[in-house]
Formats: structure tokens, sequence, C-alpha cells
């Protein structure tokens, strides 16, 4: 089967799902799941062995939230997947806070950030600063804000960025850099 009738027959049963129709759930999962297992597993490859979800404890997190969303009407797989990295973002984000509430007796850390750090926040104090960074962009640039949301959290392409958005792939790509040259400097300054 191409890639493009899976995205379809997702698309199906997300639709069916959203319509009421409770069999479609299962089959669902079992489209999804893998990829939403390799999204939550690029994300927790930058979290210390420590960290007290594993890439399928998120997986559930997310589930458990996303199960509650039956009232909305899913257009795409990309739509959803979308959904699925701002649920994980929120998720590994508030595990972030709540380790850095119980280390306040530490050191000052030191955080940059490049490319390296928005693929992989190596530390919890990253990820809450990308996030408070991310929130204040979106106050100042909502599209440029969600750009970033899909493309680093959602893991989403230039083109289902776009897709989701509505709006050009060149439009994705201008605004995902001037989002990165943004973000880079006020995390900069503000650490």
């Amino acid at each position: 089967m191409t890639g493009s009738a899976k995205e379809h027959e997702i698309t199906a049963l997300l639709q069916a799902w959203s319509a009421g129709n409770e069999q479609a759930l299962p089959e669902l999962v079992n489209r999804v799941y893998d990829q939403l297992h390799r999204l939550a597993k690029k994300y927790m490859a930058g979290q210390p062995p420590h960290h007290p979800l594993q890439a399928t404890a998120l997986i559930h997190e997310a589930y458990i939230h996303l199960v509650g969303w039956q009232d909305v009407q899913w257009e795409n797989r990309a739509r959803f997947f979308a959904a699925a990295s701002q649920v994980m973002r929120h998720i590994l984000v508030d595990v972030a806070r709540s380790l850095r509430q119980r280390r306040r007796a530490g050191g000052v850390m030191e955080t940059t950030f490049d490319e390296a750090c928005m693929l992989r926040p190596e530390k919890p104090r990253d990820l809450i600063l990308i996030d408070d960074a991310l929130t204040k962009l979106a106050e100042i640039d909502q599209r440029r804000s969600r750009i970033v949301e899909l493309r680093f959290f959602g893991g989403l392409t230039v083109e289902e960025t776009a897709m989701v958005l509505k709006v050009s792939e060149r439009t994705v790509m201008r605004e995902w850099n001037l989002a990165k040259a943004w973000l880079y400097q006020e995390i900069t300054e503000n650490n």
C-alpha cells in the first residue's frame, strides 16, 4: 500500500471517529501508533536517562488527551499529528517544569538555542525555555509559532505544515527561518 493510500485510510478513520463511529478508534490507533511512537522517541531521545516518562508512556498520555477530542472534525492525518504533537509538547513541558521545581536548589544551567537544541533539548530547562519563547512568539506572530510547533514538536514536513496552515511551502520555509532566528535571539537574551 502506498503512503498516499495509507494517509487516505487514516483520514477516513479520523473522519469516521469524529462522526461518532466508536469502532473506528481501535483501527485508527493501530494505524497511527508506529508514527506516534517514532515522534515520541524523537522527543524522548533528548531527555535525561532518569526522565519519568518513556516514549510509550508519552504516547499513552497523549492518547488519553486526544480521545477526549471527539468533537473535533479531523480534516486529514496531518491535522491529527499536529494536534498529537501539541499534546506531547504540553505533556513534556509540564514534566520539565515539575522536574525543575524539584531541582531548584541546584546551580544555574546554561542553555543555548541552535538547531541541536531545537531538535533535542538536553535538559528540562531547555524545553521550558523553548516553550516560554514559543508562547511569547505566539503573542507576536501566531503563524510563525504554529509553524515551529508543527515542524519541531510535530515532526511535520514543510509540505504537511503548509497543508495544515493552508499556505505555500515557500511561506512555511520563510516563516520557519524567521521564527528560528527570533527564537534564538529570545532564548540567548533571556538565558
